[in-house]
């Protein structure tokens, strides 16, 4: 289903708020990276947007990327992954495919290929468990290539993974002996 141009910007500045900047909406995160469901509709009511139950209940079910979770009483949210900030989300490690890869745009290729994958400010790398994925990613970032990544091979040589609630595979780092040609 496609999300309204309003609750695309919202869910935009939800993100920002439950990964990066929670101040942003004048809320805080526990050490989970959850947020209670009131505290956050104020908040972001405050800021001059308007949503209430109904439109984050819609904007986290219908996100394509599913980004977001409730907890088990829905009393709390959190952004699956994609944290700037220092949070445990409670990830658990997950055997992952032979094959994982990696959208990003071609002017970063000369340094991945020198350095590898880096998490950069998030707290773990994202590998995409096909390629269309990681193509869509790719395109985000400008003209997109896609480095397909022998994960079981990593995974055998002690490399940590784990995935998270929208099926987004993560990892530390990604050493360039590991793209596959």
């Amino acid at each position: 289903m496609e999300q309204s141009n309003s609750d695309v910007k919202l869910g935009r500045f939800l993100i920002l708020v439950l990964r990066h900047d929670p101040h942003a909406a004048g809320i805080t995160l526990d050490e989970h990276g959850w947020a209670d469901v009131n505290e956050l509709l104020a908040g972001v009511n405050r800021t001059g947007r308007k949503i209430d139950r109904v439109t984050l209940e819609r904007i986290v079910r219908e996100n394509n990327k599913q980004r977001y979770s409730f907890n088990g009483d829905g009393t709390k949210i959190r952004a699956n992954q994609g944290h700037s900030l220092q949070v445990d989300v409670e990830l658990k490690a997950a055997q992952p495919p032979k094959y994982l890869y990696h959208g990003t745009a071609s002017r970063f290729l000369p340094a991945i290929q020198a350095e590898g994958i880096r998490k950069m400010s998030r707290q773990h790398v994202h590998l995409s468990g096909d390629f269309e994925t990681a193509m869509a990613v790719g395109k985000r970032h400008g003209i997109p290539v896609v480095i397909t990544i022998d994960a079981g091979a990593m995974a055998r040589d002690g490399v940590a993974f784990y995935r998270s609630e929208n099926g987004v595979w993560l990892c530390g780092h990604v050493e360039p002996k590991y793209f596959v040609s």
